[in-house]
């Protein structure tokens, strides 16, 4: 009998939709029409009710406002603001027009209302069929208080993650399909709600993203083109330079080792805003640098450093290192001191050399431990806003970028904020957007399912 209620929770516990319709009884199958319907027959009043009610509110919104904002969506609005002439007054009277922006925020929220819905029709059809299971054993089908006992016991884990689902779903998920859905309009500065509506383009501006010739493609391919450039410097030179720093100073002979990581972390412990806009400013024509280096007799002139494509390029990256070589430092010092010292004593008497023993031991362990963190630096780096903008702000600039929308600095994230917040195009940063994500998770997926931490979890050989 114990098995026989084994096996019978565990056939509930597998329950579909479409088993439950297959196999549902008429209450059953009416519960998909309205809800709570095998509820009800079955003694599970409370239950029922929230059920019934759950699809009552849906139905009362769909048809008072939802119909409406899914209308609204396909349009984006029909009325643009305007005047029109008064003539018993005499006055020009002003016509508020339709909000596109709001039209599609309010669509896409109702899809997602739509979807939970879906969510809760299923359950309201599989605990109608889990009730007639019931039913049919001769057993009492559990209440409300049953249930909710369930939810803080054997079901804990949905009443914990259901508040973190449902934050992710309305400030990440939500967030993000308003920007994809943007990326299909022409919301741009020259269409900004609610004077002037904007519309569906379809696929236009991914077009103009990936059309080499056209303004908006031309500086894309170029943009793309030094990010990936500076994001594998960056990654590259911070990871190689921090680990020489680490080794050296976790050598037997180095001595004060605490003063010496104490002296390279101490720019972790100042804001980074902060160092990076002394810089910025030590580094001006006027600045600090080009003014000792005029009275010492050793340059003529300013150098360039932020006026000039390359230099400007160069030195974002060597001050990137010296923002990011301690973060490596200390990542890499704990690796450090856990590789077996038993490898370093084989190695020794075998007669390997200082190099040898670096490239066969110390590096192969860094990369297999490591790799993970390398990966994350370098999707970092690609989305790094923080040193380029507060440097640069993505200068040299250049009219070649279309019109002026970036520089010759300019990542893609810190070219996606100026459409944003400076130009007001936010199709084009949307479309942007999209394509950073896009390399960013091939680059990600790709590179960690051939490193040794994926395919070898068990340990390092």
């Amino acid at each position: 009998m114990a098995e026989k209620k084994k096996k019978v929770k565990e056939s509930l516990a597998q329950t579909t939709v479409r088993t439950a319709l297959a196999k549902g009884d008429i209450y059953t199958k009416m519960s998909a029409i309205l809800m709570g319907t095998g509820n009800f027959a079955r003694g599970q009043i409370c239950k029922g009710l929230i059920y019934l009610i759950a699809e009552i509110s849906f139905l009362f919104f769909l048809i008072t406002q939802g119909m409406v904002y899914l209308k609204g969506l396909t349009t984006l609005g029909i009325q643009e603001t305007g005047e029109i002439f008064n003539e018993k007054k005499q006055i020009y009277e002003y016509t508020a027009g339709d909000n596109s922006m709001l039209f599609l925020f309010y669509g896409i929220l109702t899809l997602f209302i739509i979807a939970g819905f879906i969510l809760i029709w299923r359950t309201a059809v599989k605990s109608a069929f889990e009730a007639q299971r019931c039913k049919e054993m001769g057993r009492k089908a559990p209440g409300i208080r049953a249930d909710i006992h369930q939810l803080f016991d054997k079901k804990l884990y949905g009443s914990l993650l259901f508040f973190p689902v449902l934050c992710v779903v309305l400030f990440t998920i939500m967030p993000l399909a308003f920007m994809i859905c943007m990326a299909f309009t022409n919301y741009d500065r020259n269409h900004q709600p609610p004077g002037t509506l904007f519309d569906w383009v379809g696929i236009a501006n991914f077009q103009k993203l990936f059309d080499v010739n056209g303004g908006l493609g031309y500086a894309f391919w170029h943009v793309l083109g030094w990010t990936i450039v500076w994001a594998i410097l960056a990654t590259a030179l911070n990871y190689i330079f921090g680990m020489i720093l680490a080794i050296i100073i976790n050598r037997k002979e180095t001595r004060i080792k605490g003063f010496w990581r104490f002296v390279f972390v101490l720019s972790i412990a100042v804001p980074q805003f902060v160092s990076l806009l002394i810089m910025r400013t030590m580094l001006q024509e006027q600045g600090a640098i080009n003014v000792l280096l005029q009275n010492l007799g050793l340059i003529s002139g300013p150098l360039p450093f932020w006026t000039n494509t390359m230099w400007a390029r160069v030195t974002v990256i060597i001050i990137n290192l010296w923002v990011g070589i301690p973060f490596t430092m200390l990542q890499v010092t704990g690796i450090l001191q856990n590789i077996p010292q038993e490898l370093y004593e084989a190695a020794k008497v075998d007669g390997a050399n200082v190099i040898v023993t670096f490239f066969k031991i110390t590096l192969p362990y860094m990369l297999f431990v490591t790799a993970p963190y390398l990966i994350t630096q370098f999707i970092g780096n690609i989305n790094n806003f923080n040193v380029i903008y507060l440097l640069t702000e993505g200068k040299p600039a250049t009219m070649d970028y279309f019109n002026g929308t970036a520089g010759k600095t300019d990542l893609l994230v810190t070219w996606l904020y100026k459409l944003t917040v400076d130009f007001k195009d936010y199709n084009y940063a949307a479309v942007i957007g999209i394509a950073v994500f896009v390399l960013s998770a091939i680059f990600s997926l790709a590179a960690y399912r051939r490193t040794g931490s994926y395919k070898d979890e068990e340990g390092f050989q």
